[in-house]
């Protein structure tokens, strides 16, 4: 039996990116918060000082900061037909575990999704006709225009470097004139480039695209942020994604909100104890606290009015399934939402190889690039292309790490003398323009609990059943080839287009942009969580992370957890607390 604590007003389940949101937000509205993470305290200054060696082969290829499969994984398979099986080894995506979270070893790449994003299933119904067999996309419930305020709130508390596109309506020369609409300037100006990103730059001019600086959470320049934290210009070392930063100088919640928060006498954090289930009433339509177990493998529960989950994407609607709060998705009939339209990314690239031209590769940081939105989302015109969506296409020069960094063009061999004469020759010569691309949710893209496997704890294991659809893999060959137009005005010795071919592979890492399982919308039989992120069956409970994002656009998706985790405590403050029950009438 599980030994009962006293109550406190908000415990938070994991604390990341938007668990320091909630807590610093909360907190000021006077309430008492908990949060319970399962991984161990970790600390800019103790943890990823600058006197530590940013070892490769400690933080990426044994995955230091992230997952322990060995401890909680899930199991995968590409469509129905197959038995799914654990993953033995973090790949394609990499979640993280301890204080921060995936804030710690992200790149820093911090978008606004685009104002037709948020309506992808009207907006393309309305321009294009009907959707395709299967494709599940839904509106979100919020609009752009709505999450505005929100992104300036945490583009401010990241101090995220950039050029505004689009100033209130009036396009702005240098910036992405794609974007939406926003009040004021970025906080920093643009980094600093390096010569890869500017020739790409060069190119895409010259081939009649508009290219502007990547917003950046990697400081141009010293700057202290609304809740009075200075953080430090980067150093442009080129380890930041997958390494914490030790020189103050990419944003996480350790270097833009914890130096406040944790002072606070009513936040209190516990690390290493891992959240079991949301316990609720008989009926499950309020939620009472949680069951977590500590180091010592003590059970406990914490009783707790408002609870709200803020782990990582795919372990939200799992806690949910395990704890008996929502309808499980059908995929043969449609019913039900939670584990409902899963999405990924899909990304590809194209390498240019030169003779006379040195980039000196280690010299970068994690967004550090250039970039053009003229194929993302509906910035172009669709009609007889055969899918929807888009990505931006982008030259980043992130890092120069010896393990991972080894370009050889087409036709070498993958081990032995010439590869090694390859990989000198082309180290310092080479760049890659990046395509990243949306994918847009599919009926038989779903997450559900495993019948066989089980975890430590004699709980189902999570299931993931995915794979590319036809949509996909036409915007994926799509991208390359505009990107191969840009490489091609270089005048490199070669270029190399890389294409995604095939199924979906868990193996490769791509990135860590899982998206839905609890997705928001404004229907209780399609969606999870309403406009707020507050579960349609429990009032109490709300949903956090890009576990709601009802498909995944061709952005990176963390500038919109924070706007929507700013815009979810707003309401949470400003309307819940003065009325507790259903913010929005089914």
């Amino acid at each position: 039996m599980a030994r009962k604590l006293p109550a406190v007003d908000v415990v938070l389940v994991g604390f990341g990116w938007t668990a320091a949101i909630l807590g610093q937000e909360l907190t000021d509205a006077g309430l008492n918060v908990l949060a319970i993470e399962r991984g161990g305290w970790r600390d800019t200054s103790t943890d990823f000082a600058v006197t530590f060696a940013q070892d490769e082969l400690r933080y990426y290829w044994r995955r230091a900061l992230f997952e322990e499969p060995a401890r909680e994984t899930l199991t995968f398979r590409n469509d129905q037909s197959q038995t799914a099986l654990p993953m033995r080894h973090l790949g394609s995506f990499l979640p993280a575990t301890g204080v921060g979270g995936a804030g710690i070893h992200w790149n820093g790449q911090t978008w606004r999704f685009l104002p037709s994003d948020f309506v992808a299933k009207s907006h393309n119904t309305q321009r294009y006709g009907a959707l395709p067999e299967g494709m599940t996309i839904q509106d979100w419930g919020v609009t752009y225009e709505e999450l505005e305020p929100y992104y300036d709130r945490f583009e401010y508390i990241c101090g995220i470097s950039g050029k505004a596109g689009n100033l209130s309506g009036k396009i702005q020369a240098g910036g992405n004139p794609f974007e939406g609409p926003r009040k004021r300037e970025y906080p920093n100006p643009p980094m600093d480039m390096a010569y890869a990103p500017t020739l790409f730059a060069k190119a895409a001019t010259e081939t009649g695209h508009v290219p502007f600086p990547c917003p950046s959470a990697n400081m141009s320049r010293a700057y202290t942020n609304p809740l009075g934290v200075t953080l430090g210009p980067c150093t442009y070392c080129g380890f930041c994604e997958k390494f914490g930063c030790g020189n103050y100088a990419k944003s996480s919640p350790q270097t833009t909100i914890l130096p406040v928060l944790m002072r606070k006498k009513n936040f209190e954090l516990r690390t290493e104890c891992e959240v079991l289930s949301v316990k609720h009433d008989a009926a499950a339509k309020r939620a009472t606290g949680v069951t977590y177990v500590d180091t010592q493998g003590e059970e406990w529960e914490q009783p707790a009015e408002i609870v709200i989950l803020c782990a990582f994407a795919q372990h939200n609607p799992w806690l949910m399934m395990l704890s008996g709060i929502g309808q499980h998705y059908n995929p043969q009939t449609g019913e039900g939402a939670l584990g409902k339209n899963y999405a990924y990314q899909i990304v590809s690239s194209v390498d240019v190889f030169f003779d006379d031209k040195i980039m000196n590769p280690f010299v970068g940081a994690g967004a550090l690039g250039v970039g053009i939105d003229d194929y993302n989302g509906d910035n172009f015109d669709h009609s007889g292309l055969g899918f929807i969506g888009g990505g931006y296409l982008a030259c980043w020069q992130t890092n120069g790490r010896p393990i991972e960094t080894h370009p050889t063009p087409k036709g070498t061999p993958k081990w032995g003398a010439k590869w090694k004469q390859a990989v000198a020759k082309n180290y310092l010569t080479t760049l890659s323009i990046a395509t990243h691309g949306a994918v847009m949710s599919h009926r038989g893209n779903y997450l559900d609990l495993d019948p066989t496997y089980h975890d430590v704890h004699g709980r189902p294991l999570l299931r993931l059943t995915f794979d590319y659809t036809d949509n996909e893999h036409k915007m994926s060959d799509y991208l390359p080839d505009q990107a191969e137009k840009i490489a091609k005005a270089m005048n490199a010795r070669e270029v190399h287009a890389k294409k995604r071919e095939g199924h979906y592979s868990i193996v490769p890492y791509q990135t860590t942009h899982n998206t839905g399982g609890a997705i928001m919308g404004t229907d209780p039989k399609s969606s999870v969580v309403n406009r707020y992120l507050q579960s349609w069956d429990v009032h109490n409970l709300f949903v956090m992370g890009s576990c709601v994002f009802p498909q995944n656009p061709g952005y990176n998706p963390t500038g919109t957890v924070g706007a929507l985790t700013y815009w979810a405590a707003d309401a949470i403050k400003n309307k819940y607390l003065k009325n507790p029950g259903a913010l929005v009438q089914a």
